[in-house]
């Protein structure tokens, strides 16, 4: 084999590899609550509880009107903030980030979990910046 053969089996491991990422992400949003257009999120949210699961950083910089913060690397530690019976409302850059915290919390026991289809980026509604 040459090593061309060698470079065209690599490619198709690493193509492989992203369809099967993006593969489980979609299958595991299927499990859990639903995604939410802009439009639908800002329909509800005012019944929700808002949750950017942004590290610290990027949420003090920027984030939806009403959210508060809980990293996904703190959810473990600090899920229990958020009240069951009230639905949730979830968002990040990273949809399969946001899908991750939305599984956790349905293990949890949490019925009514929703994230931000298109992720925070693509947020066209209000949002509270910060001058820092």
């Amino acid at each position: 084999m040459n090593i061309f053969g060698i470079i065209n089996i690599i490619l198709i491991i690493i193509i492989l590899a992203f369809a099967l990422s993006w593969l489980w992400t979609w299958i595991q949003s299927k499990r859990v609550g639903g995604a939410l257009t802009n439009e639908e999120f800002e329909k509800g949210k005012r019944k929700a509880q808002i949750i950017d699961v942004r590290e610290k950083a990027p949420f003090k910089k920027e984030h939806i009107l009403g959210a508060r913060n809980i990293p996904y690397t703190m959810f473990k530690y600090q899920y229990q903030e958020i009240r069951p019976d009230l639905p949730v409302y979830l968002y990040s850059d990273s949809s399969a980030l946001t899908v991750r915290a939305a599984r956790f919390l349905q293990k949890k026991g949490y019925k009514k979990v929703y994230w931000l289809k298109d992720g925070f980026e693509k947020w066209n509604g209000q949002t509270k910046a910060s001058k820092y």
